[in-house]
């Protein structure tokens, strides 16, 4: 069986149409790839048409190229990280620390262990905790000890204080001094 050269040379032609097809498409389907992938690296138009032209002019070394110098992390891991390092430093800086002794105490004491400061007072209406410098409970609503009330009568504003005043009458002297007769 003898093998016709217009056979081979046909044979020969559509494997390397072939061969040319399949890299064309590679060709394309690199610049595409490459486009999409730096597109969501970088913001930047210049970066991302420089990235496009060097793959597209150098083909399989420029792909090598892109490679090496892209952006290691995508726009959104990288918000991902910002967001997570937002949030560490966050709970650092919520965590509270005494005004006296400056060691971390938790947000339900009302002195430090530490150093005995106060931190925290209590509502005598609800008991609930209430920060040092709040003038009124957000919780009850009721005013402070010690905190003038607006728009009251002079009745609403002494409800609670006591009006009798005890008539037996106590010494006023020293407790080793003896009464004279």
């Amino acid at each position: 069986m003898s093998l016709n050269p217009l056979v081979l040379n046909n044979l020969f032609l559509a494997l390397t149409a072939w061969g040319a097809a399949f890299l064309a498409a590679l060709w394309a389907s690199l610049i595409i790839w490459t486009f999409r992938d730096i597109k969501a690296r970088s913001r930047d138009a210049f970066v991302r048409i420089l990235a496009t032209l060097v793959v597209a002019l150098l083909f399989l070394p420029g792909i090598l190229v892109y490679l090496i110098l892209r952006p290691p992390l995508s726009l959104e891991e990288e918000y991902q990280q910002t967001l997570e390092e937002e949030a560490l430093l966050q709970a650092i800086e919520d965590s509270q620390l005494c005004p006296g002794c400056g060691r971390r105490i938790n947000e339900n004491w009302i002195i430090c262990p530490n150093c005995q400061t106060k931190i925290k007072k209590t509502c005598h209406n609800c008991s609930a905790l209430m920060e040092l410098s709040w003038n009124i409970c957000p919780y009850c609503a009721t005013p402070a000890l010690g905190m003038r009330r607006e728009g009251l009568t002079m009745d609403e504003a002494l409800r609670g204080v006591p009006t009798h005043v005890d008539e037996s009458p106590e010494p006023n002297f020293p407790l080793d001094a003896k009464p004279e007769d």
